[in-house]
């Protein structure tokens, strides 16, 4: 890779403020000035430092945040707050969402750089299951739950079989899809003649929300919960 694409990647600066620390012979390789922006290094193994401070190399990111109401699942807009503008330390490695949550939708959501996990996480084929905690507005019944079971036709066709389950608060209920359908919990509801009055995703996969992150609070992925969010 040459040195200036991968402190460019880095986020060390843009290529041209790259090539001003090279001749300024701010930009050291295996502990040698290096003033050749086109030199090429092997960023998994070859020390690169600027000033003294190492630059490592990170290729792909897998970031939890636990999303707060009020951010929108983009990149950017020229409107309204992104949850990628939460994540301050990633950006220059162009993450964006796995997925989305509506606005007023809380918890866990997943950012990346990988194209590829997006679409394992988020192919209707894949089976993903995402888990969410309800608020509703009226008390759920067995026949609420039977049809969730068995599907509830929305304007876009039928849902795939949901499970509907109720906690020890009766308005508190947990809701378990395999798809992701525009605002497709609350359709769900409207269409059993009840509302979600707060809606908060706690699980992907077998992955759960970290409660020690609070609302707008993120943080990588371990190995074992990459494995996690795929099952």
């Amino acid at each position: 890779m040459r040195l200036d694409k991968f402190l460019a990647n880095m986020g060390v600066g843009t290529r041209s403020e790259v090539k001003q620390l090279l001749k300024k012979n701010q930009v050291q390789v295996n502990g040698k000035n290096e003033k050749q922006s086109k030199a090429q290094i092997d960023p998994q193994s070859d020390e690169i430092t600027v000033n003294g401070n190492l630059i490592e190399y990170v290729d792909k990111v897998y970031i939890m945040l636990n999303k707060p109401a009020g951010y929108i699942s983009a990149t950017e807009d020229d409107e309204q707050p992104t949850i990628v503008s939460l994540i301050k330390d990633f950006q220059h490695l162009k993450i964006f969402p796995v997925g989305r949550l509506d606005k007023d939708t809380e918890g866990l959501i997943l950012l990346t750089n990988d194209g590829q996990f997006n679409h394992d996480i988020m192919s209707p084929n894949k089976h993903v299951t995402k888990i969410y905690r309800v608020e509703a507005k009226h008390f759920i019944s067995d026949d609420d739950i039977e049809k969730f079971a068995e599907g509830i036709e929305l304007s876009d066709g039928k849902t795939k079989p949901a499970r509907l389950e109720r906690t020890e608060n009766e308005k508190i209920v947990s809701v378990s899809i395999q798809e992701g359908r525009y605002h497709q919990v609350k359709r769900m509801f409207h269409a059993i003649d009840n509302e979600v009055l707060n809606l908060k995703r706690v699980q992907i996969g077998k992955l759960k929300l970290d409660s020690n992150l609070s609302k707008g609070s993120y943080r990588e992925l371990t190995e074992e919960e990459l494995e996690l969010v795929k099952q």
